[in-house]
């Protein structure tokens, strides 16, 4: 089990600014100790992947229906680059399409939600995401990762 006070990197590509803003609150309401950031698209996920100057995230958080480069899209480049595969991506999304639930997994996604759209359900969705991949889940450290 990790430690409660383990700061992890959770990335989250959202384009929606009402919704970063809401995560953004969410997360500071749950008082996790992790560090967030923000990417608006697939494009800048994977910018933000390959720069040599970020740390590597410890989570991705990722929507499907982004411009640019959507999540499918994003998601089957991590999950394909030796570097990025490792990285948990949870899907967090407005649909509730079964061939996107089918799709995301089969590419590789560590879990499908679907996106709360109220700041109580953002704010319980942030409180089980620290419960279950900063307490629970042990992650590989940057160590395992050379």
């Amino acid at each position: 089990m990790n430690e409660p006070s383990q700061n992890i990197i959770i990335l989250i590509a959202e384009d929606d600014p009402d919704d970063r803003l809401l995560a953004k609150e969410a997360f500071e309401e749950s008082d996790m100790v992790s560090t967030l950031e923000f990417v608006e698209d697939g494009e800048e996920l994977l910018e933000y992947l390959y720069r040599q100057d970020t740390p590597t995230p410890d989570l991705i958080l990722l929507d499907l229906n982004m411009p640019r480069k959507d999540g499918r899209e994003a998601l089957r480049e991590i999950k394909h680059h030796e570097r990025f595969r490792h990285i948990p991506v949870v899907v967090l999304t407005t649909s509730n399409s079964e061939a996107d639930i089918f799709h995301s997994y089969d590419l590789g996604a560590s879990s499908y939600i679907t996106k709360p759209v109220t700041f109580e359900g953002f704010l319980n969705f942030m409180k089980a995401l620290e419960k279950y991949w900063i307490e629970v889940v042990v992650l590989p450290s940057e160590s395992m990762r050379e």
